[in-house]
């Protein structure tokens, strides 16, 4: 259904193929529960070696799917610009089922009782819903800085952090971001400016690290030699830099959950769990009685 024909194209054997390996990624991400962004695909197939990493094979690229999809050959659904999306206000059709939603979605804070207190920051706004999944599933608060946070962003999360402290838990940063010049320190600028504004955070940098790089092999850059970073970069990293989006979201998903798995306490955890089940069900019943309930007031 989402291969919808807008206009008639005509195709070279050779795009067809290269339209054909598109979907092919394509299908491997939907079946893992994953939409694409374009900058996701493109890094997808060059990591396979199927396109070169340059700007005009990126440019190509854009091409081809607009193409693809206008013709019917690519899923409208399966790709996504993340960085345009549809602002609104929820409605509901009556209190019963206004209850009943809240019910559905219905989520208690459930690392109130816990000793550490995550957070997990990602430099790019575009792959802010690859980790809203796994940040969902883990009840985590997600944030993306866009680069160098803001001093304002910056003062808030600090105070937040110190309401974290105030209740006794130690705060933490789940930090991601290229590995580039400005991307690596993006990590430093983060631990140092919490401290200037009081608060005592950990930050950890999750990735891109060098042993990812020689891991996932990510297709390589050349690092910004206009980045006033890049002299100190090169000469401990190299003249080569790599970005987060060349991770696939099931290895961003799994470094995510390793990490949240070394600090969460199972038990405190597991009394949140059967407490929010608990009081959902108690909203559905509400729901499922409410012309009684009403009757009564």
């Amino acid at each position: 259904m989402g291969k919808i024909k807008y206009v008639e194209k005509k195709f070279k054997p050779a795009t067809l193929e290269r339209i054909s390996q598109v979907n092919e990624i394509l299908a491997e991400y939907q079946a893992n529960g994953f939409d694409m962004t374009i900058r996701q695909l493109y890094y997808q197939l060059v990591a396979r070696g199927i396109i070169e990493n340059t700007d005009k094979s990126y440019s190509r690229l854009v091409n081809l799917v607009n193409n693809g999809r206008m013709a019917g050959l690519i899923n409208w659904k399966t790709l996504e610009d993340r960085t345009r999306q549809l602002h609104g206000t929820i409605h509901e059709h009556s209190p019963r089922s206004a209850i009943r939603s809240l019910a559905e979605t219905y989520v208690i804070d459930k690392w109130d009782n816990q000793d550490w207190r995550i957070e997990v920051w990602v430099e790019k706004e575009a792959l802010l819903d690859v980790f809203a999944r796994i940040c969902n599933e883990l009840d985590l608060d997600y944030f993306t800085s866009r680069g160098f946070n803001s001093q304002s962003a910056m003062w808030r999360a600090a105070m937040r952090m110190r309401v974290y402290q105030a209740r006794g838990q130690r705060p933490m940063v789940l930090h991601f971001a290229d590995h580039d010049p400005s991307g690596i320190d993006m990590t430093r600028d983060l631990g140092e400016r919490f401290k200037v504004f009081g608060a005592d955070v950990v930050v950890k940098r999750i990735a891109l690290t060098m042993d990812q790089v020689g891991e996932y092999r990510p297709p390589p850059n050349p690092a910004k030699m206009t980045d006033p970073r890049a002299k100190s970069y090169i000469s401990r990293y190299g003249e080569q830099s790599w970005e987060l989006d060349a991770l696939t979201p099931q290895v961003l998903h799994q470094l995510v959950q390793d990490e949240v798995f070394a600090y969460r306490d199972v038990d405190a955890w597991e009394v949140a769990v059967e407490r929010e089940a608990e009081e959902r069900r108690l909203m559905q019943e509400v729901a499922g009685n409410w012309d009684q309930i009403t009757e009564n007031l």
